[in-house]
């Protein structure tokens, strides 16, 4: 199970990456590179649609990734939870041995 979740989270990661990745930067010089008016999208799309549609992408697969981060930490956490002390048996004590003499007796 953790690891189907884990290979769901990878790929949630990686469609995340490349949605932000595919999105028109607001300012700076990286936004006269990508072209403007969707021309970059091959008139498939207007510039306002696939800005729509990238954003509502990022919002979902966002969404879907702290979801599966919290599912696989509550997962792990379950595993490796350690017991509590209060909550073991007590474990049967034997009475200790007398210690032997450090100096040899006459």
């Amino acid at each position: 199970m953790i690891a189907i979740l884990l290979v769901i989270h990878v790929l949630i990661a990686l469609a995340l990456i490349g949605t932000v990745l595919l999105q028109r930067s607001e300012g700076g010089a990286l936004g006269s590179l990508g072209g403007g008016s969707g021309g970059g999208m091959g008139g498939f799309m207007t510039a306002r649609g696939s800005a729509n549609l990238l954003t509502r992408a990022t919002a979902i697969l966002a969404t879907l990734f702290f979801l599966t981060s919290i599912v696989l930490t509550m997962r792990m956490g379950n595993m490796n939870a350690p017991s509590s002390i209060v909550e073991q048996p007590a474990a049967p004590t034997q009475p200790a041995a007398p210690p032997a003499p450090s100096v040899p007796l006459r």
